[in-house]
């Protein structure tokens, strides 16, 4: 017996999302084209005893999370996803800058058919690992896109 998905449950969909950076950055929800969500590694740590061995969990951590940009002319995101990077590294003056400045809250939202937040991911203290501002090409007409690898210290699913 084959049974489907009851239509009383909505599955989520990829394309209802809302990404929210700080005001200080500028970034408009508009301008986030793809977000993965959080993943996370748990450490598993053996426990040998005669010819066996059973685990416990170790420690944890966040994997990084990329995030695609759509880059218009005005506002210009890679203006302001340099001003973040230039909060990290400034790379003009050699000058780093301190964690508290860089580190920055994001919210990842899920919604439903109409709109209303389903699910939100907090993703607390994230700083940049790398960003790729794209490829210039005569032979496409392709929009201009930015990649940007995030390092989150604590991801948050409030429900």
């Amino acid at each position: 017996m084959i049974r489907g998905i009851p239509m009383e449950f909505e599955p989520k969909r990829v394309n209802r999302f809302f990404a929210e950076f700080p005001d200080e950055l500028g970034i408009e929800v508009w301008q986030v084209q793809e977000f993965k969500r959080p993943s996370l590694n748990i450490n598993s740590v053996p426990i040998q005893y005669l010819n066996h061995e059973n685990y416990v969990a170790g420690r944890y951590n966040w994997d990084t999370m990329s995030i695609r940009f759509l880059d218009p002319i005005g506002p210009s995101t890679s203006q302001q996803l340099m001003e973040w990077v230039r909060l990290h590294a400034e790379s003009l003056t050699g000058r780093m800058g301190y964690a508290a400045g860089y580190k920055k809250d994001l919210r990842l939202k899920a919604l439903d058919p109409t709109g209303i937040e389903v699910e939100k991911w907090s993703i607390e203290q994230a700083q940049i690992v790398s960003i790729d501002f794209g490829d210039n090409n005569y032979e496409d007409d392709a929009l201009t896109n930015i990649t940007l690898e995030i390092q989150p210290f604590r991801c948050i699913l409030n429900v």
